[in-house]
């Protein structure tokens, strides 16, 4: 019976962990879609939360999604950069590339987190 009760509090202290970096997911989701309205200050901020909680995420499938996140944060800054670097010959393109490819990342991201899937990786 012992084991039975134990096996419950188990199992509730990780449906409520799960929620949680759910909850965190989500926002950094947020914070990532909000960096085209505000000039890029969320998404540092997203990324740092991020990182911060990388850890708690791991072996659940949650895990994707923070990996998935943070390859999308460094990805868009050399993006970003890049453009930056090559304003006058090309840039423009590159950093329209850059939204387009970030705005997907987030959409793809978004609906598997909805849809309580982990993220395929292998994915663009």
């Amino acid at each position: 019976m012992a084991d039975s009760a134990s096996h419950i509090e188990n199992k509730s202290k990780n449906d409520e962990k799960l929620k949680t970096l759910k909850t965190i997911t989500a926002v950094v989701y947020l914070c990532q879609a909000l960096a085209f309205a505000l000039a890029g200050l969320p998404f540092i901020v997203g990324a740092f939360i991020n990182l911060a909680k990388r850890k708690d995420a791991q072996g659940t499938w949650l895990e994707s999604h923070f990996n998935w996140q943070i390859k999308t944060f460094w990805i868009a800054l050399a993006l970003f950069a890049i453009s930056r670097l090559m304003m006058f010959m090309g840039g423009s393109l590159i950093l329209i590339v850059a939204l387009l490819w970030l705005g997907y990342r987030i959409a793809v991201g978004w609906y598997a987190l909805h849809d309580n899937k982990p993220i395929d990786e292998r994915r663009l």
